[in-house]
């Protein structure tokens, strides 16, 4: 998503989609896809549907506005798995003064939903660092959907009382993104080492409060839930950067 220009185009609210296929480098053991790279390939697809609407990373960067992703949703319904064709998929499908609500999914080759997701974006003027509202232009680029069906989570996520901390985690370039902080899914891979080996994960909620750049501490707190974990992604004045909850069925 990007902000808006008197120029941009007026778009229809439809799914923006391209296709891949499962790669070896993308597998567990089992041979299906992982969490981190099913983010990656939601990531690549609001990415490639703001390219090609012309309002991309280099717009963003010319305007000195960036998204922040708030918060993710996601629901595996079924993983996908080694070689399989799949179809990625985004639509943006409401636009709230600082906020844009944009859906995801990954369909198999017959068009059957395998997982489904729901995220919230904030545009950020990068000079102020403060939010900025989204012009009306702007919402016609990209046009606005019927939302997926599908169970829409809170965004908040509670913390729970006495978790387990871990050892610290120093932010290194490879978990940095173009906009010099840490990438929101490098937060959930790290949260993912923290798992039981035999894990199945059903539902990833993640929320984000603070951004980490290079050199930043991170300390992960584990907390036990019913159905599974919050991991905690804190700072080292124990405030969150980032806070994941990995749920099974």
């Amino acid at each position: 998503m990007a902000s808006g220009r008197s120029a941009l185009p007026e778009r229809r609210g439809i799914m923006y989609t391209f296709h891949s296929r499962v790669r070896y480098s993308e597998i567990d053991a089992d041979g299906h896809i992982t969490l981190d790279n099913i983010i990656n390939y939601m990531q690549d697809c609001s990415t490639f549907h703001s390219e090609d609407l012309g309002i991309g990373i280099q717009y963003l960067k010319k305007n000195h506005q960036v998204w922040m992703l708030s918060a993710w949703q996601i629901v595996i319904e079924q993983l996908p798995k080694f070689a399989q064709e799949i179809t990625i998929g985004t639509q943006a499908y409401d636009f709230s003064n600082v906020f844009g609500y944009r859906n995801f999914a990954i369909m198999d080759e017959t068009g059957a939903y395998l997982v489904k997701a729901n995220s919230i974006w904030c545009l950020t003027d990068t000079v102020t660092g403060r939010p900025m509202r989204i012009k009306p232009e702007f919402v016609a680029c990209y046009g606005t959907a019927k939302p997926l069906e599908m169970n829409y989570a809170n965004r908040k996520i509670t913390i729970p009382n006495d978790g387990q901390k871990q050892d610290p985690i120093q932010v290194q370039y490879h978990h940095l993104d173009t906009n010099r902080h840490v990438n929101n899914g490098q937060y959930v891979k790290m949260a993912l080492q923290y798992l039981p080996k035999d894990f199945s994960i059903y539902q990833m909620r993640a929320e984000y409060r603070q951004q980490a750049k290079l050199g930043d501490i991170i300390l992960p707190v584990i907390f036990p839930v019913q159905r599974g974990f919050v991991i905690v992604l804190e700072n080292e004045d124990g405030k969150p950067f980032s806070i994941v909850e990995l749920l099974s069925r």
